[in-house]
């Protein structure tokens, strides 16, 4: 029996699965979204309503994912995969790699990586994206993110000085509207969080340390059946903006992105995006971070 409770919990669900349900494509290409950074199914940035894989019905799917941002000063590598069961339940998994490059030099960080695990759970509770999308009800959804932070040399200052925590737990009710008539695929997400830049600045800080509800936001346009563009926005709370730096010092930004996705076939997708995560302090010259977004993700 697997001693991490995510891969037990997998175990289980697969042992009271498997016998009866082979993996499955029971979904159209591209419903069940693709990867986010958080290792949650739905757009790059953002969580949806659908559950990752093209599992449905007593099937069971995997995914698995790599992606890569690059902006001007930083570069965020992340890795995960997630298991769906049926068009029901998914578990998900992300390992969060970010390069502060030289920025931190003057800090005597020079070359420091901010490291973080995410562990994920959803559970749809009602709607169904592809079936009900001649009405007006949309897939719900409800989600919860657990994330672990490793801040290396940085972490001291994190949880002394910023008085941040490592650990964090978000929250999520997703909704998914596909217009399928129409090719379009709306995507609203209310996340209470208090997780500062995505919880690799950790969670909370010693003046604000409250969970915070923050929408998120994506738009996806079926331009043919294999081939999608959409913008996503995620807002984000300021937890570090007023600390013992000085007001504006961490000003923290929302993150937004332009897309474009591409599946070949139900076993490969590829999303390219332009992203702008804002100001990302403390950056040898401080500007936003905009740069390119490059994800696979290979399903079965």
């Amino acid at each position: 029996m697997p001693s991490h409770p995510f891969l037990a919990l997998a175990a289980m669900l697969l042992a009271g699965t498997a016998s009866a349900s082979p993996f499955g494509n029971g979904k159209l290409l591209l419903t069940g979204g693709v990867s986010s950074i958080d290792g949650a199914a739905g757009g790059g940035l953002t969580p949806w309503a659908v559950t990752g894989s093209y599992a449905t019905g007593s099937q069971v799917g995997a995914t698995a994912f790599a992606t890569r941002v690059r902006s001007q000063d930083y570069a965020l590598s992340v890795a995960g995969a997630a298991l769906g069961f049926g068009d029901r339940a998914e578990l998900s998994i992300a390992r969060q790699d970010f390069d502060t490059g030289d920025n931190l030099a003057p800090l005597g960080l020079p070359g420091l990586h901010l490291k973080m695990n995410v562990f994920g759970a959803k559970l749809r509770l009602a709607g169904d994206a592809v079936l009900d999308s001649d009405s007006s009800m949309p897939q719900l959804a409800v989600g919860v993110l657990h994330k672990r932070t490793d801040a290396g040399a940085l972490e001291p200052t994190l949880t002394g000085a910023l008085g941040a925590r490592t650990r964090g737990t978000e929250l999520y009710l997703s909704a998914t509207k596909l217009f399928l008539a129409q090719g379009v695929l709306v995507n609203g997400t209310l996340r209470a969080t208090r997780a500062n830049q995505g919880g690799l600045l950790g969670f909370g800080s010693a003046a604000r340390d409250r969970y915070q509800l923050q929408p998120e936001v994506s738009v996806a346009w079926l331009l043919r059946r294999d081939l999608a563009i959409g913008a996503e926005v995620r807002a984000k709370p300021d937890n570090l903006n007023d600390s013992v730096l000085g007001a504006g010092a961490l000003k923290e930004d929302d993150w937004a992105d332009v897309f474009i996705a591409w599946a070949p076939s139900k076993h490969l997708s590829l999303t390219l995006a332009v992203a702008d995560l804002g100001r990302i302090a403390p950056a040898v010259q401080p500007r936003r971070q905009r740069g390119a977004y490059l994800s696979a993700q290979i399903a079965y």
